[in-house]
């Protein structure tokens, strides 16, 4: 059985506490509630024939120093950085942040979301993914389900791939 620590980091409202739920306990809800702190769960996996356990944090917005404590960060082994596709203003600090989160855990398996994927058009993602420097990673919908299992099951991989290697 490999156990690892996941964190669900990104601006304020992208949904990481919609992901969160989503993948834990199959459920959304579109009623907006604030993470004060963090909030831990873990989740057992099975992924190409190896056992794995997800502990998983779900982050209060933002990964800059001075509004969420470095020490949530500590033995991560994968990030999972939210954003908002119909909000390009949380897309402002990607790179600031992953250079912050690759300095303070190197090696570290990071996925970067772009989420609500219901709320925007094709032809918008496709705009968003040619004009970013980060390309995302994959795209979600906390609210209709889309590749939610698929994020995690990815990062999962990735995680395996790092502890046997």
């Amino acid at each position: 059985m490999i156990n690892k620590k996941v964190i669900l980091t990104g601006s304020f409202g992208v949904g990481k506490t919609s992901l969160f739920n989503q993948f834990l306990y199959q459920r959304f809800s579109d009623k907006y509630m604030t993470t004060i702190g963090v909030k831990v769960d873990k989740k057992a996996m099975e992924i190409e024939g190896e056992s794995l356990t997800m502990l998983i944090w779900d982050i209060a917005g933002e990964v800059s120093q001075d509004k969420v404590p470095s020490s949530y960060f500590l033995g991560a082994s994968g990030i999972i950085y939210v954003c908002d596709l119909s909000r390009p203003i949380t897309f402002n600090n990607i790179e600031k942040d992953l250079e912050y989160l690759r300095k303070m855990l190197p090696g570290v398996a990071i996925k970067l979301v772009g989420n609500k994927r219901d709320l925007v058009t094709q032809e918008q993602v496709q705009s968003l993914q040619e004009n970013l420097a980060n390309a995302f990673d994959i795209l979600t919908s906390a609210k209709t389900g889309e590749n939610v299992e698929h994020l995690f099951y990815e990062i999962g991989k990735e995680l395996i791939s790092n502890a046997t290697t």
